[in-house]
């Protein structure tokens, strides 16, 4: 362990493992909620946060692959089978690129875009009414990482969703 690993571990008190239980038990529980949501919709977790994140993409109304892949924190030809999946069903469609013919643009259909609409008003009421008990806390709350190139490196789990997504995801499918 490194001297300023080990200074931050002596400087992390029952307070802090306090908040941080409490920050991943609201977390899970929003989460659990999300995946229940989905599913009533008949959808995976996966397919929703797929979804989401087309819909939320920053400045356009559509996103790559690539881009697709580092949102959802998922190996690329993983993402390639949800969308795959995504577009069997209706929900998005791709499309070569109009700037440059090399990249694939996902974009939401009619249908995915009503099912990703219904399913934000849920998630935004579901957010909105566990502010009452304390909500998810912004991040100033939270104790901070320390700061290591080793934590880039690191896999990032996957939101749950169906087997076949999970799989798919991980880069298993």
């Amino acid at each position: 362990m490194k001297a300023g690993s080990t200074q931050a571990a002596a400087r992390f008190g029952k307070s802090d493992f306090e908040a941080l239980a409490d920050f991943r038990y609201r977390l899970r529980r929003f989460l659990r909620f999300s995946e229940e949501a989905a599913r009533r919709h008949g959808l995976t977790a996966l397919q929703y946060l797929l979804l989401l994140q087309i819909k939320g993409f920053p400045g356009r109304d559509w996103a790559t692959v690539g881009e697709l892949a580092e949102r959802l924190q998922a190996k690329q030809h993983g993402v390639v089978s949800l969308i795959s999946r995504c577009e069997s069903i209706g929900l998005v469609r791709r499309s070569i690129g109009r700037g440059d013919r090399r990249r694939v643009e996902v974009r939401l259909t009619g249908k995915g875009e009503k099912c990703v609409k219904r399913l934000a008003v849920l998630h935004r009421a579901e957010l909105a009414s566990s502010r009452g008990d304390g909500g998810l806390p912004d991040s100033a709350v939270l104790p901070r990482a320390p700061a290591s190139g080793s934590a880039r490196r690191r896999r990032r789990p996957t939101a749950p969703g169906s087997a076949g997504d999970r799989a798919a995801a991980m880069g298993a499918a």
